[in-house]
């Protein structure tokens, strides 16, 4: 919940105007749901725009919400869903963001699932239970073709907003429990494909250590995104 209209469509243009190389890359803006058209105006054709949020009915009455059908309306290709700040603020559980990622793919928007363990748990050496947890209640019900849509984006919610980060070796050991979950649901195949992305105060200084890890493949960007010079950086760190 960052920027007015004109600081959004700034930004976005700031954006616009570096070089990024493309192949075997995405590069996604997720910007408040007021300003989705605005973005989608303006941005760059490479670039995707996803929303932050989404209701997992099709209409009715449901006041204040956005549904995936009209998010799709607006020419969105992507949606992120159980982001930490949903979970924890707004009270989202399991189900709720099962229901969601299953509106999502009906739709044809790729959703971006975001799983992740608070401070207590990781202080208890209980993340890898928790983080598969969440996949099996949330994501591991979908078929082969279906699962093969959605992207993980993994945020320790200890490392978000709060300065910490998660070190190289604890973002690449959970990445790699991630894939060998969805590998044991699925296939290898399925495993190797799917797109598993850092989310946890990742910034300039630290994206080319991050992205190295063999498991990592990109990130999910929070306060360095407001910022068009730091985003292209952790961009160009892939």
């Amino acid at each position: 919940m960052n920027l007015d209209k004109n600081g959004v469509i700034e930004l976005m243009n700031e954006i616009n105007s570096f070089s990024f190389n493309e192949e075997h890359k995405e590069l996604m803006v997720f910007p408040s749901s007021l300003f989705l058209d605005a973005v989608v105006a303006v941005k760059r054709k490479e670039v995707k725009v996803g929303a932050q949020n989404a209701h997992y009915e099709k209409n009715g009455a449901f006041t204040g919400e956005v549904s995936f059908e009209q998010l799709k309306n607006l020419g969105l290709t992507h949606v992120l869903i159980g982001h930490s700040e949903r979970r924890e603020i707004f009270g989202e559980n399991n189900q709720t963001i099962k229901a969601k990622i299953d509106k999502a793919i009906e739709v044809g928007l790729q959703p971006v699932f975001c799983c992740g363990e608070p401070l207590q748990i990781r202080e208890n050496k209980n993340q890898k239970e928790f983080v598969i947890q969440q996949l099996k209640e949330s994501v591991f019900h979908l078929s082969e073709e279906a699962f093969e849509k959605v992207i993980i984006a993994y945020e320790p919610i200890w490392a978000i907003g709060t300065g910490k980060t998660a070190n190289a070796e604890q973002a690449e050991e959970m990445h790699k429990d991630i894939r060998a979950s969805v590998a044991l649901n699925y296939s290898e195949k399925i495993a190797n494909n799917t797109s598993i992305l850092y989310g946890g105060s990742c910034k300039p200084q630290n994206a080319k250590e991050l992205f190295a890890c063999n498991n990592v493949d990109g990130g999910l960007i929070g306060g360095a995104a407001l910022n068009a010079v730091d985003f292209i950086e952790i961009a160009k760190a892939l």
